[in-house]
Order: structure tokens, then sequence, then C-alpha cells
């Protein structure tokens, strides 16, 4: 019987592709968003995966307790992306994450279109691709940016500057 109902709701449901590096807070809001899945809130993906409430708390990088075998594998049935790429949309066991500001580097932002799990690590300072130093807020209007689950036009919500925009502001280090 529960297969059944596993399979059920696989039928409604459109896969979207990870991105390369991509944090589990954009990948869980794309998800979300994708026309024909329509979850408006976190809550209503981890009812569906029988994981409660505890997608919100992923998409704003709390980690504590970290996500098990189990709960990935809960969440890979339901967005058909395998368990083992959904754990490397989580920083690595003993990297600290930070949950505020929300960090973004424009010139990767430019090249793909994804908020980086490496840019709320800790220890991250900067792009080491592009040597720049990770911006925390808007360049223009300073505003702080969403959590990447809410991230839906790529563009800072209150002037719609663009986030690959914003590579022009960054500062090398």
């Amino acid at each position: 019987m529960e297969e059944n109902v596993d399979e059920k709701r696989q039928l409604w449901l459109i896969r979207v592709e990870p991105y390369e590096g991509e944090s589990i807070s954009h990948f869980l809001g794309r998800f979300r968003r994708e026309k024909g899945n329509k979850f408006s809130a976190a809550s209503g993906l981890g009812e569906v995966a029988g994981l409660g409430a505890v997608l919100a708390r992923w998409e704003k990088f709390y980690f504590n307790p970290f996500p098990t075998h189990q709960e990935l594998e809960a969440l890979a049935t339901v967005v058909e992306v395998e368990a083992d790429r959904l754990r490397e949309m989580l920083p690595p066991l003993g990297v600290g994450m930070k949950h505020s500001p929300i960090r973004l580097c424009g010139a990767c932002y430019a090249q793909s279109p994804c908020h980086k799990i490496e840019w709320q690590f800790k220890v991250t300072v900067g792009c080491d691709r592009h040597k720049l130093r990770l911006l925390s807020k808007c360049p223009v209007c300073e505003k702080p940016f969403p959590i990447p689950a809410l991230w839906v036009e790529g563009q800072c919500p209150r002037c719609f500057t663009s986030f690959a925009e914003m590579a022009k502001y960054q500062k090398h280090y």
C-alpha cells in the first residue's frame, strides 16, 4: 500500500536537476517553485516527504541535528535526486555554517545561477575561483540577501539589481 502512495506522489511532481555546488536551500526553493510542483512553503514539501518541518530548517542552513541518511533518502524519493547527490548540497561534516548573512559571489552566479553551499561555510571569506570577497547585501541598496530558497529571479528583491551584475561591486582579495 505504501509503495502505491509513493508512486502517486511522483506522478505529479516535476524533477529539477541540481546545479554543481548548489546549496540545499537554493535547490529546495527551485524544486518547490517548479511549474507543476507548486509548493508554497517548505512545510508542504516536508509533509509529502514525511519529514515535517525539518526542510524549513535546512532552507535556513540549520543542520543541527545533521540530516540523516534516512531523511535524505525520504527526500530523494520525492525529488527524484539520489540521496548521495543531496548530501553534496550540505556542508562536509565538521564544517560550521553561517546562517546569516546570506552570502553571494556575483561572478559565480553569472556562470551558474545558483547559491553555492560553500558561500555559507564559516571558513569561507571569498570566492577562490574569482579571488573576490563575497557580498552579504546588495551593493546598490544595501538590503541583506534573503535565504536562497526565496531567490526567484536572481536579483535583489528591493532594487532589482541582478546578482550577476553585482560582480562589478565585489572587491578582490
